[in-house]
């Protein structure tokens, strides 16, 4: 038996020396290497964190103490010695363990968060609570460089710095998110962690000061209020200082007995403490620290070689978003590219590569990414931003009051639209539809395959005005890509196939769905109409009309909450019209939906041929095709 074997929660830690201690965390490396292998996932900052965390659950005591992990995509070893070995194979996957920290997984997992910089805010809270309450405990909020470029993470310094309140952050420095790690923020700390010698080049001014004869000691005087100056140049980690925290740092995050003393350092110390630990991502497996961005969160590979297990598929959605804009861009001087720290993510790695000054990487900002668009329009150019899903939903003011309430000229390209799998409901994108559709002046399309998102993509370009073109995460339809692009008539939707029994309204890869629910409905005599809706806004409100007269019966199916949805859409429009007599069946996500595949979720909440010939039962169209 193994020395992870026997660690059935964070006590058993600390009867272990030293020697022990590598040892476990080799064994931690090499069951994060064999599971994630196999189901793929968060494996370079994983490896990253094994000493940091033993350390942690060493000198503080989970769950009576709180730990906060930020994005929380790093806390698989947390899990691994928080009594969840047994089932760390299930990580992933349907009905298993999440990928991020869940409350009720375990009570070690203080705070569920899944998107970044949120840590602090959460652990100030905690810390509060704990104040009010008038307990006790120590209260530690864990938080990658990439993280603090996000602006929330100074919100919550600035007010924690403040209080005064006892509470500790940890910055994990490893000079990365996903991709490399942009802005003056990170300029600042790699400053620190490459020259960790300001303190001792202060005290030796000091020193060599006092020693002038007679107006040394008045010299130094003034050099220690010459704050502007001296302090400013020389004393590391001066910002965190200014904002009301003591800093400690930076040490090395995989020298277990230095880690352990300054957390232990940080927890004697009153009032907000930061600790700098630099880290190496992928520490341990050299497939992961030469290729970090790679084995940031990945799908199944060969643990011997770090080779990805890939197959041969049609290209992904945003591969074919990343080639159309770079073609486009090549045509029309003015576009330029935005992301929010994910080039590689959205597909914009080329167009970096070619069109570096057309290229903007804000870090983890979406809020700063979309009102910079607008600015970026109202100056002449034609900005297109690609953020997640998931993650504009942080950026929902700012595409409301800065980018449609004014008409900016700016195209919002929501990747991951839908489920994304084995990430789950923090990154499923199913709420766009709803938040995204009732802005006015926002025009909302989604293509029905790739190339489909070509024209789309184009017709975005040449429109005059905010729109918003969603996509999936996963690999085309495999359809042959046109050459030459052409706009799609706004508003217009598209009839693939007529029918007078029941409308099939799809949007976007769903379509396809609806064509193989038709053809199983043509052999159950049912005659069924597939409409590819093509725009949420505007609707095409003449072709809807005629079909909802025509049928009396529609289907809607959409990769997307219910609520507030594509079929809600439908429903009101059948209201504001007046259409009375007309029964919709809607098809999609009751809610937040778990992890698992992509093909497995669709198949339990009915986004698939059986489940529209279940609701084509539902609304009893074999009977009355019988009857007929």
């Amino acid at each position: 038996m193994g020395l992870l074997e026997k660690i059935h929660e964070p006590k058993d830690l600390r009867g272990l020396d030293l020697t022990d201690l590598n040892s476990l965390a080799q064994e931690i490396r090499q069951e994060m290497i064999k599971v994630v292998s196999k189901n793929g996932g968060h494996l370079a900052p994983n490896l990253g964190v094994v000493e940091l965390t033993l350390a942690l659950h060493r000198i503080f005591n989970s769950p009576h103490d709180k730990i906060v992990w930020d994005v929380g995509h790093q806390t698989y070893v947390h899990k691994l010695i928080t009594g969840r070995l047994k089932q760390f194979k299930t990580i992933r996957q349907y009905k298993g363990l999440s990928g991020f920290p869940k409350r009720g997984e375990s009570a070690h997992d203080s705070f569920e968060t899944g998107h970044s910089s949120t840590s602090i805010s959460a652990a100030v809270g905690f810390a509060k609570a704990r104040d009010v309450l008038k307990e006790s405990h120590h209260v530690v909020a864990v938080i990658g460089d990439g993280a603090m470029t996000g602006g929330m993470a100074y919100e919550a310094l600035n007010h924690a710095g403040n209080s005064e309140t006892n509470v500790i952050v940890v910055l994990n420095d490893n000079e990365m998110s996903i991709s490399p790690n942009v802005g003056a923020m990170s300029t600042y700390l790699n400053r620190l962690r490459t020259d960790p010698l300001y303190d001792k080049r202060k005290e030796d001014l000091e020193y060599l000061l006092k020693r002038i004869p007679k107006i040394g000691p008045q010299v130094a005087k003034l050099a220690a209020k010459a704050k502007d100056s001296l302090k400013y140049l020389l004393v590391p980690g001066l910002l965190f200082e200014e904002l009301g925290f003591t800093y400690l740092g930076p040490i090395d995050g995989h020298d277990l007995a230095l880690v352990e003393k300054v957390l232990v350092q940080a927890k004697n110390k009153k009032g907000p403490v930061l600790v700098h630990v630099v880290t190496c991502k992928g520490k341990g497996y050299k497939p992961a620290e030469e290729n970090p961005d790679i084995f940031h969160g990945i799908g199944p590979f060969d643990p011997e070689t770090g080779k990805v297990t890939k197959k041969s598929a049609p290209p992904t959605y945003t591969a074919v978003f990343g080639e159309t804009l770079c073609e486009l861009a090549r045509e029309n001087p003015k576009i330029v590219a935005i992301t929010a720290a994910m080039p590689g993510g959205t597909g914009l790695n080329e167009f970096a590569k070619e069109l570096p000054d057309r290229f903007f990487d804000v870090g983890i900002a979406e809020q700063h990414a979309v009102t910079f668009a607008a600015g970026l329009a109202f100056g002449g150019l034609k900005p297109v931003v690609a953020i997640y899903s998931t993650f504009y939903q942080r950026a929902y003011d700012q595409v409301l009051h800065d980018v449609c309430l004014q008409q900016a000229n700016v195209v919002l390209a929501i990747d991951r639209a839908g489920i994304v799998g084995d990430d789950g409901p923090t990154h499923h994108g199913v709420f766009d539809i709803s938040f995204f559709r009732i802005i006015p002046n926002l025009v909302f399309m989604a293509p029905k395959d790739e190339n489909e998102l070509r024209h789309m993509l184009y017709t975005a370009i040449k429109h005059d005005g905010p729109v918003a073109l969603r996509y999936p995460r996963s690999v085309g339809q495999g359809v042959t890509l046109d050459k030459k692009l052409k706009q799609i008539p706004i508003g217009k939707a598209e009839v693939l196939r007529d029918g007078r029994d029941v409308t099939l309204i799809g949007i976007g890869p769903m379509v396809n769905t609806c064509l193989l629910a038709a053809q199983e409905l043509t052999y159950r005599g049912v005659d069924a109409a597939v409409i590819n809706l093509r725009y949420i806004n505007p609707l095409d409100r003449k072709l809807l009309s005629h079909y909802a007269q025509l049928t009396k019966k529609i289907i809607t199916i959409e990769d997307h909450s219910l609520k507030g949805g594509m079929g809600s859409a439908i429903l009101e429009f059948l209201e504001e019209e007046g259409i009375d007599g007309v029964t919709v069946e809607r098809l999609g996500y009751p809610g937040f939906v778990d992890q698992g595949s992509i093909p497995h979720l669709f198949t339990v909440h009915g986004l698939s041929t059986k489940g529209i010939v279940q609701a084509a039962e539902r609304l009893k169209l074999f009977r009355d095709v019988a009857q007929s």
